[in-house]
């Protein structure tokens, strides 16, 4: 009898650490934002930016830019910042946002709401993703040369080449957090990398828990869980409807998920349980 109770208590506690963590739909905005490909939460601000990159991902044609919504969806300007060439990533430092637009990261203003600088960066083609550490050094990176490169002092440098599908970034204390194709890699401050997980898909976005585990994405319309161990887990596949998961954002005291879906033209918010 014993063994029974063993047996059945195994299955119910399989059951509950399988349900324990799962995304539940709070809201989505209608299909108004042009293509959306980051979304970033400002809690001081208390509202979300989200990079809009017109009808192209790679076109320099100027229709890009930054957009504002509240923390509800509803949409507060979808052109605050104009003038870009399909800006993607987005980090904060202080009173400054910074976007990666093709060739450029764009530093902007955000009390005063206007671009103040460009930094072009040499040689490079698709720049993704940006971060930015808690010393305001920047780091962005370029999906198609393989390249991140570090801005400090707003003078560009190539910090580390060789990373095919590298996109997703996030600098803690540290440490960079990377994207490579499937691989979740960690970088010191001595450029020692770590892999810390493979995802089944090419990673996007990425976002601290807290807790040292993760949230990251996958454009093709997922989003895992990570734990610190490298395990991973799927929270969200929406694949099937053709919806994208993109450069996601996270409110860490609420623990809400904001996903930029990409051709949907969309962003949609989910509570992690």
């Amino acid at each position: 009898m014993k063994k029974y109770f063993f047996l059945i208590s195994m299955v119910f506690l399989s059951i509950s650490l399988k349900a324990q963590r799962q995304l539940i739909k709070l809201w989505e905005t209608d299909s108004v934002v042009n293509m959306p490909e980051s979304v970033l939460h400002d809690p001081k601000a208390k509202l979300l930016y989200v990079s809009i990159m017109g009808n192209s991902p790679d076109d320099k044609d100027g229709i890009g830019g930054i957009g504002k919504l509240g923390l509800d969806g509803r949409v507060i300007n979808l052109e605050w910042i104009t003038g870009l060439n399909s800006p993607k990533g987005l980090a904060k430092f202080g009173n400054l946002l910074y976007a990666a637009d093709l060739t450029e990261v764009v530093v902007m203003d955000i009390a005063k709401g206007k671009v103040l600088r460009k930094i072009p960066i040499e040689n490079t083609k698709f720049l993704n993703d940006v971060t930015v550490d808690d010393k305001g050094i920047v780091y962005v990176s370029d999906s198609r040369t393989k390249e991140i490169f570090k801005i400090e002092n707003n003078v560009p440098s190539l910090y580390l080449s060789n990373l095919s599908g590298v996109n997703g970034l996030k600098a803690i204390k540290k440490d960079l957090y990377i994207l490579a194709g499937k691989k979740f890699l960690k970088t010191d401050e001595n450029k020692k990398i770590t892999e810390i997980a493979e995802l089944p898909a090419g990673g996007d976005g990425l976002e601290p828990i807290g807790n040292g585990d993760f949230i990251c994405s996958s454009w093709g319309g997922y989003v895992y869980y990570v734990t610190a161990d490298g395990k991973t887990e799927v929270l969200l596949d929406t694949h099937l409807e053709k919806k994208n998961t993109a450069d996601i954002g996270y409110d860490p005291v609420k623990k809400i998920v904001y996903i930029p879906t990409f051709y949907k033209k969309t962003v949609m918010a989910y509570q992690l349980k």
